[in-house]
């Protein structure tokens, strides 16, 4: 019988995760989606309207036009294309020199109104990261929906002919997800760079499709997942499994302790997982923040200490996992 009990992970650091210097403004544009993938932390849908507001934009730009610290804008959704303000923030961040990356499904440039996206990211130079769970299509229609590997590899297409994966400055980054568990047989995330190197393979051989890096992102038990992992009683277990292979060299380079996560209502969270759990950052006082305050107090590095939780051991397993793959 596997072990269900979880030591917190706030015990099994030595120290207090803090926070550094704040470079990535990762923002969560909204929960629109034209997909619903079976894994989505998010939960997004056609059927979601949660997107920016006006107001929530413009404080946006203001902290993209103010701080110079930020080197990084991460916009995500939902599909990001396809919520308020996607466009309005791309420019302001392109206008102030920031490192620009959209978390992209790749099968949005397909439906009405989002033909002209592919071109809008290379003018832009936007850095595509792609999501393609796995390289076989009845692996990622399983999780993504019917249909979807075929358009994606069109899509994949598409931007390699505009030069996407080939030129230094149109970087194409794909998204590795693990199929969900249905047994208590977990394990962990691939090797990136060997998994990477069988991507490569494989959609050159294939499709004739080129990218440049493939990150390898770790299932945590949120959002979908998580309501997956209850419904087959394999939450405690994996959460479980995920502690067992806590891995301690992986803190320094969290993702969550450089960034700032922001919803579309402007609130202010350690990161996207946070976000969605609705475990908003705090100040050394216990004050939560918005982005309102970080532009009244004119200053970005309001948190000190990265609040966590036990799914924090989804991001500390094995080699890591953050927006940007492994960590080690």
């Amino acid at each position: 019988m596997i072990q269900t009990t979880v030591t917190p992970f706030k015990h099994k650091i030595t120290s207090a995760l803090t926070k550094k210097e704040i470079n990535v403004l990762q923002i969560n544009l909204g929960r629109r989606c034209n997909l619903a993938c079976s894994h989505c932390h998010v939960e997004a849908s056609p059927k979601r309207t949660e997107e920016l507001s006006p107001q929530v934009c413009q404080q946006l730009i203001e902290l993209i036009n103010r701080f110079e610290q930020i080197k990084m804008i991460d916009l995500t959704g939902g599909a990001p294309e396809m919520n308020y303000g996607f466009k309005p923030l791309v420019e302001a961040a392109s206008k102030n020199g920031k490192q620009i990356i959209v978390r992209s499904n790749l099968t949005i440039y397909f439906e009405d109104g989002f033909g002209d996206i592919p071109e809008y990211f290379s003018k832009h130079k936007v850095k595509v990261v792609a999501s393609l769970p796995c390289y076989l299509a009845d692996n990622v229609d399983k999780m993504r929906g019917n249909g979807v590997f075929d358009a994606s590899v069109k899509a994949l297409q598409w931007l390699n002919q505009l030069g996407y994966g080939k030129e230094s400055d149109l970087i194409l980054d794909l998204v590795y997800n693990p199929q969900l568990p249905t047994s208590e047989k977990f394990s962990l995330t691939p090797n990136q760079v060997k998994l990477e190197q069988d991507y490569k393979i494989f959609l050159q051989d294939n499709f004739d499709i080129v990218f440049n890096n493939l990150f390898a992102i770790t299932n945590l038990p949120v959002g979908r997942t998580k309501f997956h992992l209850e419904r087959t009683k394999l939450y405690a277990p994996y959460l479980h499994f995920l502690e067992s292979n806590f891995n301690a060299a992986t803190v320094e380079n969290l993702m969550c302790r450089d960034e700032l996560s922001i919803d579309y209502l402007g609130n202010v969270y350690d990161c996207d997982f946070n976000q969605i759990m609705n475990i908003p950052a705090k100040t050394p006082k216990g004050e939560t923040i918005t982005v309102a305050k970080l532009l009244e107090a004119d200053n970005l590095n309001l948190i000190s200490e990265v609040q966590t939780a036990n799914y924090c051991y989804g991001c500390t397993a094995g080699s890591g996992s953050s927006c940007g793959g492994a960590l080690l």
